[in-house]
C-alpha cells in the first residue's frame, strides 16, 4: 500500500505490471495452459474431420446439411454468412467449432442463475408516471413498456440529470459525491487501472470503509490480461473493500469468455448514480496520452431513477452469493427532487437472454426521428438491421450524423468501420472523424427531446456479447447540453465524403475487406 500525494492510493509496486511480469505470473501459466487446451481441441476436431465423412457419406453431404441448417436458423444474417464461410472452408472442423461455440457449455449455470436473480427482485412501475408519460409522449411510453418488460427497469420522473462532456469533469464530480457517502458505495467497471484516477478514488474508498460505509467493487476479468494482477481483489479486501472479478481467466476454453461485463456503474447511497463511457483509468481523464485527446462523456443521476442502477449492480454481484441481498439497498431513500422535468429510464442489456435491448432502443430512436439523430461511437461494426435503420432514417430526410475516431485504438475495428462508409454515405448518412484523437463516448440524441448515454457501442461486441447499461432520457434539460456538445465536437472533425472514403489507405481498405467475413466474431 503506497500513499502518493499526487496519485492517491496505490496497491501495486513498480514492476508489478508489464510484459515480463505477465509472462512469469499466474496469468502466464494460465495462458500457457489455455493454449494447450486450444491445441487439444484442434487435434480432436482434426481427427473428427478425417473420421466423420466416412460415417456421413462424404464431406459434401455433411457440408450441405450444415448450410441448410444455418440458413434456417434464427441467427442474425451477418453471423450466418460468417459461419457459412467457416464451414465451407473447413467443413467438419467448422461444424464442430460452431456446435461448441453455440452450445451452453461454459455459461449454462451463469444463464440459469441470472434468470433466477432477475425474477427475484424488481422495481415496480409507477402508474402515475406511466399515465403521464403516455399522455405527453405515447411513443416514448411504448419504449418504456418494452424496457420494463426486459428487466424490471421502470420509467421515472423526479430525477435530476447532469451531463459531463469530458471524463475529467465527471471524475471530479465523482470524487465530490464519494466524499459524501454514508451507507454504501457500489462500483462496477469494465477496466480498472492504477494511476491518478483510480488512486484518488481508492483513497476515498479506503477512508469510507473505516467510517462504516459498505464498499463493493466489481470489474471484468480481462483486466488480469492488461492492468491488474489476479490477487488484486485480495489486496482491496485487506483495506476492507469487498471486490470481485467477473469471469476471471481460467486455463479452459469456454464460451463464457465471450460475455464480458462492459458496464460502468457507480452508485452512492441509493440516491446518486453515474454511468457513461468512462472507465477507471488515466486515459479516460486525459492524464495519459494514448490516442490523442480522449473524448468521453457521462451522466450523473439523482433521484427516483437511481435504484435501477443499484439493482443492476446487485444482480451481477449476487451471481455467486448463496443469500442474495436486494431489499436492504433498494429501500434507501432516493431524495428525489420534486420538480425535476422529464423522464429517465435506466436499463441493462444481458447477452444471455436473446433480447438485443441496446440495439432495439437505438433502432426505435432512429425509426421515430423526425429531424435529426446525432451519434457518437468509437466503433462501427454493424449488423444488417442496424445499418438498414441508419440508412432508412437518412432516406426519410432525417439528419443522421455519426462522429467516429480520427485516431483509433483498434486498427481492425477502424478498418471494419470503413466497410460501412460507402453504403451509409449513399443513403445520405453523414460521417465525421474526430481529428484531435479518440471519441470513446456512446451517445444518441434526437430531435431535442430524447437521448441515450451509456456504455453501448455500435458494434457486435456491445450489441450481442457484452453486459451493458445505459440511461434513456426524455424531456430532461440535459438533452440540450448533449446536443450542444455534439455540435461543438463536430467542429473538431473532418467530414468523410465518398471521394475521401475511396482514397483511404489501401491497408485499411484491404484489412476491412478481409475481416468483413468474421466481423460478427469481433
Amino acid at each position: 500500500m503506497n500513499p502518493d500525494e499526487n496519485k492517491g492510493l496505490t496497491l501495486l509496486k513498480k514492476g508489478q505490471k508489464g510484459f515480463l511480469h505477465l509472462i512469469f505470473s499466474r496469468l502466464g501459466l494460465i495462458v500457457l495452459l489455455l493454449a494447450f487446451h486450444v491445441f487439444l481441441l484442434f487435434c480432436v476436431f482434426h481427427w473428427f474431420e478425417n473420421f466423420l465423412p466416412h460415417i456421413f457419406g462424404g464431406t459434401m453431404i455433411f457440408t450441405v446439411g450444415m448450410v441448410l441448417y444455418l440458413l434456417n436458423s434464427r441467427m442474425d444474417a451477418s453471423a450466418k454468412i460468417t459461419w457459412l464461410i467457416v464451414i465451407m472452408l473447413l467443413p467438419v472442423f467448422g461444424a464442430l467449432l460452431y456446435c461448441y461455440t453455440r452450445s451452453d457449455i461454459g455459461h449454462r449455470a451463469l444463464k440459469k442463475r441470472l434468470n433466477r436473480l432477475m425474477g427475484q427482485e424488481n422495481i415496480p412501475q409507477s402508474d402515475r408516471v406511466m399515465d403521464r408519460l403516455s399522455r405527453e409522449a405515447p411513443s416514448a411510453a411504448a419504449l418504456a413498456r418494452y424496457l420494463h418488460r426486459t428487466g424490471c427497469y421502470p420509467a421515472c420522473d423526479r430525477t435530476d440529470v447532469t451531463y459531463f462532456p469530458l471524463g475529467e469533469r465527471m471524475w471530479e464530480e465523482m470524487l465530490r459525491q464519494l466524499e459524501q457517502a454514508e451507507h454504501f458505495i457500489f462500483l462496477e467497471y469494465f477496466i480498472v487501472d492504477e494511476g491518478v484516477m483510480w488512486g484518488k478514488i481508492l483513497e476515498i474508498l479506503a477512508r469510507k470503509v473505516k467510517e462504516g460505509v459498505d464498499v463493493r467493487v466489481m470489474y471484468d476479468g480481462t483486466c488480469e490480461f492488461s492492468t491488474l494482477p489476479h490477487d488484486y481483489p485480495r489486496r482491496l479486501g485487506e483495506l476492507g473493500i469487498r471486490c470481485k472479478m467477473f469471469a476471471p481467466v481460467t486455463p479452459f476454453v469456454s464460451t463464457h469468455y465471450n460475455y464480458r461485463d462492459h458496464r460502468k456503474i457507480l452508485v452512492i447511497d441509493g440516491h446518486t448514480a453515474f454511468t457513461g463511457g468512462v472507465n477507471l483509468a488515466d486515459e479516460y481523464i486525459n492524464r495519459l496520452d494514448r490516442f490523442g485527446h480522449w473524448k468521453d462523456v457521462g451522466i450523473m443521476l439523482k433521484g427516483e431513477a437511481v435504484p435501477s442502477f443499484t439493482l443492476m449492480f446487485l444482480q451481477m454481484w449476487n451471481i455467486d452469493e448463496k443469500q442474495p441481498e436486494f431489499h436492504r439497498f433498494l429501500a434507501y431513500p432516493t431524495h428525489a427532487p420534486e420538480n425535476a422535468p422529464g423522464y429517465v429510464i435506466p436499463y441493462g442489456d444481458c447477452p444471455l437472454d436473446g433480447d438485443k435491448v441496446g440495439e432495439r432502443v437505438y433502432m426505435d430512436i432512429l425509426n421515430r426521428a423526425q429531424r435529426y439523430v446525432h451519434i457518437i461511437t468509437p466503433y462501427l461494426i454493424l449488423d444488417d438491421e442496424m445499418e438498414t435503420a441508419l440508412k432508412f432514417a437518412a432516406e426519410r430526410g432525417v439528419d443522421v450524423s455519426l462522429i467516429l475516431p480520427g485516431i483509433t485504438d483498434n486498427f481492425a475495428a477502424h478498418a471494419l468501420a470503413w466497410t460501412h462508409y460507402a453504403s451509409l454515405l449513399d443513403s445520405g448518412v453523414k460521417i465525421f472523424e474526430y481529428t484531435p484523437g479518440f471519441p470513446h463516448a456512446k451517445v444518441f440524441v434526437s430531435d431535442d427531446r430524447e437521448a441515450v448515454v451509456g456504455t453501448i457501442n455500435l458494434d457486435y461486441r456491445s450489441l450481442y456479447h457484452h453486459f451493458e447499461c445505459a440511461a434513456y432520457l426524455y424531456g430532461v434539460p440535459a438533452i440540450s447540453e448533449i446536443e450542444g456538445d455534439f455540435r461543438e465536437t463536430l467542429g473538431k472533425c473532418r467530414k468523410v465524403t465518398p471521394q475521401s472514403a475511396r482514397k483511404e489507405k489501401w491497408t485499411r481498405r484491404l484489412t476491412g475487406i478481409l475481416l468483413k467475413a468474421v466481423a460478427p466474431l469481433m
